[in-house]
């Protein structure tokens, strides 16, 4: 059996085989999974601050420290976890590593939760004065 010159009969490598699966694998997870997946990303308050932070604009990291209130170390960390669910994207200026949002979307989605948020704690205070007036 003659083998093309080019074509190679080899089985894919063991990365190119994972990424395949991989792949298959996210085609076929259902979109409720998905977004549980997407909402875990968001499930720390320290990559929440960030992404408020660069609703407004883009931001140095060194700029983000300071507003962020954890070490450069665990900040890197966060950044990272953002940038791999492509969420944020850097460039660097000389030394500077400036991070801007992926898309708007991520801070309309900030501004809907805070609204969300607002409702149900407007909505736990009412509670709370209903609670302490029954109490008397």
């Amino acid at each position: 059996m003659a083998v093309r010159r080019g074509l190679s009969r080899r089985a894919p490598t063991a990365t190119a085989a994972q990424a395949q699966a991989r792949e298959a694998a996210r085609v076929s997870t259902p979109l409720y999974q998905l977004k549980a997946e997407f909402f875990k990303t968001l499930g720390h308050p320290a990559r929440i601050r960030v992404l408020e932070l660069l609703s407004d604009r883009e931001h140095a990291v060194a700029e983000m420290l300071p507003q962020v209130g954890i070490e450069p170390a665990h900040l890197s960390q966060q950044l990272a976890v953002l940038r791999r669910a492509n969420l944020v994207t850097s460039r660097k200026e000389g030394s500077t590593v400036y991070y801007s949002l992926t898309s708007p979307h991520i801070a309309e989605l900030l501004a809907v939760a805070r609204q969300i948020l607002t409702g149900v704690l407007s909505g736990q205070a009412e509670l709370l004065h209903d609670l302490r007036a029954s109490a008397v």
